[in-house]
């Protein structure tokens, strides 16, 4: 019997939103729809890449549920951000169990920036963690991760969901998922909300004027929601949940198609 088409899941920026990406994950593979292949960029790249080292989705869903600011936080004097990032970098490798690129069950690639050079940066080699690190450096926040060479930030500056390399990796087909928002409406009280919220406005003026060459895009409904608010987890299940379910007959139609 032939095999399928080879399927990659591409797996957008978006902070604490982009807990929405695990019920996604869970129904695809309930569902039996084999992932051959993911990219993430930032949040993204955190689930994705913890994901692909094996760790159960169950596990998943409870680590989202316990897992609190102070845990990845490390407060340092504001030179290139808020936030040194050596508690969310203990955390990774602890969770991706310090394995690299090659130790992986499913193939992953990790979106970053280098700041100094502004160039798009597809991690895939080396260690997990560090490569999930460069991808979450939020400008501003947390402070930029140098990796391989390179001054690296988070990917959404250039390239908020990674379509193009879920492509290049050689999926037939891909399925996106955008946790971003379409209409910024979060208070901005303090540095956090107004760096999250520029966050937002960018990606939605980036989303403006480039094609995204996906096969199915599920968008969780997302509205109402702030990047940083963690304990906000089982809105985003839900809403996770949500579009996959809704998304469903759709992805798998193309499959049958492209069988």
């Amino acid at each position: 019997m032939p095999e399928g088409p080879r399927i990659g899941l591409a797996l957008g920026s978006g902070a604490a939103r982009g807990l929405a990406h695990i019920p996604v994950l869970e129904v695809l593979e309930k569902e039996g729809i084999p992932i051959h292949m993911i990219a993430g960029t930032s949040i993204g790249s955190v689930v994705g890449g913890i994901y692909a080292t094996g760790v159960p989705v169950r596990y998943m869903m409870e680590i989202a549920r316990q897992i609190d600011w102070e845990y990845i936080s490390d407060v340092t004097f504001p030179r290139k951000g808020l936030i040194k990032g050596d508690k969310l970098l203990a955390f990774l490798e602890v969770i991706t169990q310090k394995k690299n690129f090659e130790d992986l069950k499913i193939p992953f690639s990790a979106i970053a920036c280098d700041i100094q050079k502004g160039e798009h940066i597809v991690l895939n080699k080396g260690s997990v963690a560090k490569a999930i690190r460069a991808s979450t450096s939020i400008p501003g926040i947390y402070v930029p991760f140098y990796h391989q060479g390179r001054l690296l930030v988070d990917g959404a500056v250039l390239d908020p969901i990674p379509i193009s390399t879920v492509r290049k990796m050689g999926a037939d087909i891909v399925i996106a998922v955008d946790v971003g928002i379409k209409n910024v409406e979060y208070a901005a009280n303090n540095i956090f909300d107004i760096l999250f919220n520029t966050f937002d406005i960018i990606q939605r003026e980036l989303e403006k004027h480039r094609k995204l060459d996906a096969d199915i895009i599920i968008r969780p409904d997302l509205s109402g929601t702030n990047q940083f608010d963690l304990n906000n987890h089982e809105k985003y299940f839900a809403a996770g949940y949500e579009a996959i379910y809704s998304a469903l007959p759709e992805i798998k139609e193309i499959i049958k198609e492209r069988s």
